[in-house]
């Protein structure tokens, strides 16, 4: 069935609710789902309305025509976009291939609304998964400390997600910082998968860091990548319970499957259109 999705951001006040279904209703829209969530402290309401899009009096363009004065009289920033959407994505990775695995499995069953346009990795072991399933891979190898090739290599990628008109940027362990020059010159958000549950432990080698601090409990979180390491909006995050006989590999190891998840439910959510960011917050309507 091929659905329509608004997703909209205002201020809170009376009637949000009532005034975008009803807009939905009077062209005829058979609402799926309707999802509000009213953030007391920013005074700021947040609203995802899903229906069919068969039968639908109006189409993008005429839509867009029809509801803008009414977001306009709210105050409110919103998109549209139809489930039949297939965004085009790439994949940044490193020597690690357990994340990358995961979703180009999920897209070959069809499990990820999207087109994985191309994979990049600073090292060549990704290469043979990639291709198994059909996927340009590149290699831009980034020596460890040398600038001259990380933004070489970025550079490289810039090029690559312009080409291919890419939506949306993954790092499947990618084990390299974004530079913020990057960022800036992105077109497109960012999903990084960090091994450990944020905030705690933050950069590099958390799994030793969980060891040494003997913790009882080790994570995952997927989130927005922005210039402040590892301090972006939180879109994901799962568990899993150790002891005191796991040392830092043996984390690692137990981790793999918590940072698979996480990072596939992450780009799931987000290519739903299911996450609205403010702030350094997000808003996830499961």
């Amino acid at each position: 069935m091929k659905t329509a999705i608004l997703l909209g951001r205002c201020p809170d006040a009376k009637g949000i609710v009532a005034r975008t279904t009803g807009f939905v209703h009077q062209y005829e829209g058979n609402l799926l789902h309707a999802d509000h969530h009213a953030d007391a402290h920013s005074n700021t309401s947040f609203i995802r309305l899903e229906w069919e899009w068969d039968g639908f009096l109006l189409d993008v363009s005429s839509f867009h025509a029809a509801f803008a004065p009414l977001a306009s009289g709210m105050g409110m920033e919103w998109s549209l976009h139809l489930s039949d959407e297939r965004p085009a994505i790439g994949i940044l990775v490193s020597k690690q291939d357990h994340c990358l695995a995961d979703l180009l499995y999920l897209n070959h069953i069809s499990q990820l609304p999207a087109r994985i346009a191309f994979v990049a990795g600073n090292h060549k072991d990704a290469e043979g998964l990639a291709r198994h399933y059909g996927v340009d891979f590149h290699h831009f190898p980034v020596p460890v400390g040398d600038i001259q090739a990380r933004a070489a290599a970025e550079d490289a990628i810039l090029a690559l997600a312009k080409e291919n008109d890419i939506r949306l940027l993954v790092l499947a362990r990618w084990m390299q910082i974004l530079t913020p020059e990057f960022l800036e010159r992105s077109e497109f958000p960012v999903i990084n998968i960090h091994h450990s549950f944020l905030p705690a432990f933050k950069g590099g080698r958390p799994y030793h860091q969980a060891a040494e601090r003997g913790v009882k409990l080790i994570g995952a979180t997927s989130h927005y990548v922005t210039e402040d390491l590892d301090e972006g909006p939180i879109i994901e995050q799962d568990v899993a319970r150790v002891s005191h006989r796991d040392d830092a590999e043996a984390l690692a190891h137990k981790g793999r499957n918590l940072e698979r998840q996480v990072l596939a439910k992450a780009v799931q959510l987000h290519l739903q259109h299911r996450v609205l960011r403010y702030g350094n917050r997000t808003v996830v309507f499961n």
